[in-house]
């Protein structure tokens, strides 16, 4: 029996990534919380024929309920992006909303898995951590920031310009979720060899910025939520099948490499010791994080890229922690 809350269900991401979770048959409950529109999508989602009860509230009276007893709590909530708006632009007001979606976890359900997808996920990661310590319920192994989408950008992009089946093109993308410091290891791809060196800057840039893309095209109306959402399901359902179900699975994610000390050595020798967060290859299991992986060789063109990505990483994460370090919890 999983509990799954998706805090911002009633969003343009909420709502597709919701959708996806009710089609799974390992979750027993899943809970939508949004401050509007959740009872009616509630109701929507629950004729689907599948087993997973569905509840819907809304509003601040009603965020206990939702999350009580969660076992995993996913938090797409938030303002989107709009045209010339940076994640930092973002910060301002959905730093807010989740750190008080964070404090409900932490009174309500304190071992839940979190699963952070509100951008700037760079420093809404540490605005959570920050959050469970307040209230002593802190630990590193189970706390997310789900940078999939670029993970899933990284398939589609390189398997069109290397002729393979986009599903079939496994790319470690390492680092922040943001820009110069998403860091995608084309050089670790078999095909690589393909690609000359401006297709590599080229297909680099594109999986940095691909926000950009979508942003640009929908022109006002919305930022890459599709894509999320999926991108956040496959996340959460990976996760569910590695804690649960005891499937053993890897994926790419943010999260504060003090959750494998020992494992997270390899990623130091690289980043060196200020960073205390960073998207790393890890295995996850029954108590999220079960080891961080190596992230591996490095070609002289990534090595690079993680000099430019250390420096804004470490501002981004700063934000984020002193944020609630001013908060009144």
């Amino acid at each position: 029996m999983v509990k799954v809350t998706v805090c911002g269900a009633a969003g343009g991401i909420g709502q597709p990534l919701s959708l996806i979770l009710k089609q799974s048959s390992k979750i027993s409950h899943l809970s939508l919380y949004d401050i509007v529109n959740t009872p009616g999508v509630a109701a929507d989602l629950s004729h689907i024929n599948t087993q997973s009860k569905v509840t819907g509230h809304v509003g601040n009276d009603q965020l206990k309920d939702a999350i009580i007893g969660s076992d995993v709590v996913v938090i797409p909530a938030g303002v989107p992006r709009k045209p010339g708006m940076t994640r930092d632009d973002l910060f301002k007001i959905n730093a807010s909303i989740v750190r008080d979606l964070a404090t409900a976890a932490a009174k309500y359900a304190p071992k839940a898995f979190m699963c952070i997808i509100s951008n700037p996920v760079n420093s809404t990661v540490p605005i959570v951590a920050e959050v469970f310590k307040k209230y002593n319920v802190y630990d590193p192994r189970r706390i997310f920031g789900v940078t999939t989408l670029d993970i899933v950008r990284a398939s589609t992009f390189i398997g069109e310009l290397i002729g393979a089946e986009p599903s079939t093109v496994a790319c470690k993308v390492v680092g922040g979720h943001s820009g110069h410091t998403i860091l995608p290891l084309i050089s670790q791809v078999p095909g690589y060899p393909k690609l000359t060196q401006d297709q590599l800057e080229k297909v680099t840039h594109r999986i940095q910025f691909g926000g950009d893309e979508v942003v640009k095209a929908k022109n006002g109306a919305g930022s890459a939520t599709l894509s999320m959402a999926y991108a956040g399901a496959r996340f959460a359902l990976n996760l569910i099948d590695a804690a649960f179900y005891g499937k053993q699975i890897v994926e790419c994610t943010y999260v504060q490499l003090d959750s494998d000390k020992q494992g997270a050595q390899d990623t130091r020798r690289i980043i060196g010791n200020e960073l205390q967060y960073f998207s790393v290859p890890v295995a996850l299991g029954p108590n999220g994080v079960e080891s961080i992986l190596p992230v591996g060789a490095l070609s002289p063109f990534e090595q690079g890229l993680f000099s430019k990505a250390v420096t804004e990483l470490k501002g981004n994460i700063a934000k984020g922690t002193n944020f609630v370090a001013e908060s009144k919890l």
